[in-house]
């Protein structure tokens, strides 16, 4: 890399790290960091257990946020200093490029993490498929979709539960919940909630035509005990039945199984995962909690109404991303235009593009 190379690369370096300042709200962040020191002082929030974890929870993703920009710094200070290095006659070159590499993948580690303003962003999720009208090939599709979640979360070295799985007559699935947890699950994931498109030769058609199939997929963060969601017993009714595996199989030989529905929206969540009917409900009123505050959020009056809305829509004119397989292979988000040639390979679980493309997307917008 020549010297002018070198420089032009340390000065957008320097634009970057003034740019990130400006994403993560870095001042903002200071200040807020030393207001919560100051209410972890208090010995009187210790005496409400919730209050004191919302803080301290509070406190590590704003140090969590501050050293990450501390690392990027990091770099450019050895970036810098490099370039001093090179004007007393030293060899840099090598030093130089590794550094302005590692600088490079942080500032993007960073700038993705800058999205994530909204505190919920950090926590576990639900992750909801179901199959839009089709039948056993939009059922199909759903179950794939379950297959590509589940071996991302591997990748990821994340935790995925299964909550909820609810077999197709001769293929696939017509639900799937699942839990998922690690950094940023919420965050991540939110970016796929949308309808996906499948186009394929169908291998339930004996005269082996093309369809086309819909599958919606909704996220719903996971609500942690420092957010308070009233809800009343005398509002949720809740039902219990016996739990069925894939094809057909019993996970067991009680009405383990539970399902909870809130009366005044229509909501209904179901667990049935463990064996204990105990545990499946505790299970099952979090998710009610977790959709209930999502509803909130979202300043939606009736919930059930969405849901019904999305469920109406799983066509073509609600799609965020179309996997084509016939007569061409590519996987397109129709949101940022990014396209993947490599079909089996995102289906197999590699999705951070589209989620990180998506994310991007989100940035540019901002600054919009």
């Amino acid at each position: 890399m020549e010297l002018k190379d070198k420089s032009k690369a340390l000065a957008e370096a320097e634009e970057k790290l003034e740019r990130l300042a400006g994403y993560l709200e870095l001042e903002k962040k200071k200040s807020r960091l030393a207001e919560v020191e100051g209410e972890l002082q208090n010995p009187a929030v210790w005496n409400d257990r919730a209050k004191a974890n919302s803080f301290s929870k509070e406190k590590r993703t704003l140090e969590d946020d501050l050293a990450l920009y501390k690392t990027v710094a990091g770099y450019l200070s050895d970036l810098e200093l490099l370039m001093e290095l090179e004007g007393e006659g030293e060899n840099i070159e090598a030093d130089f490029l590794t550094t302005y590499e590692n600088f490079d993948r942080e500032f993007k580690r960073a700038e993705l993490i800058s999205v994530f303003k909204s505190p919920e962003d950090k926590n576990p999720c639900y992750l909801n498929i179901h199959p839009g009208a089709g039948g056993t090939e939009s059922q199909d599709w759903a179950e794939i979709l379950l297959r590509m979640y589940l071996r991302w979360t591997e990748r990821r070295g994340f935790k995925a539960e299964i909550l909820e799985i609810l077999p197709g007559e001769e293929a696939g699935i017509k639900r799937a919940v699942v839990r998922v947890e690690g950094d940023y699950a919420f965050g991540l994931l939110k970016t796929e909630a949308g309808v996906h498109r499948l186009v394929r030769i169908s291998p339930f058609d004996a005269n082996k035509r093309r369809h086309t199939s819909f599958t919606a997929v909704s996220i719903y963060p996971e609500v942690d005990d420092s957010i308070d969601i009233e809800i009343n017993e005398t509002e949720i009714r809740i039902d219990t039945f016996r739990a069925s595996g894939h094809g057909g199989q019993k996970v067991n030989k009680t009405d383990s199984a539970v399902r909870i529905t809130h009366l005044p929206t229509g909501i209904a969540v179901s667990c049935q995962n463990e064996r204990s009917q105990h545990k499946n409900k505790a299970q099952a009123m979090k998710m009610l909690k977790s959709r209930l505050y999502e509803s909130e959020l979202q300043k939606q009056r009736d919930e059930k109404d969405r849901i019904e809305k999305e469920k109406g829509e799983i066509a073509w004119g609600n799609q965020i991303r179309s996997y084509v397989m016939q007569p061409y292979r590519m996987i397109k988000d129709h949101r940022t235009d990014h396209e993947v040639g490599d079909v089996q390979r995102v289906l197999d679980g590699d999705i951070d593009e589209f989620i990180y493309e998506t994310l991007l997307h989100q940035i540019g917008s901002n600054k919009g």
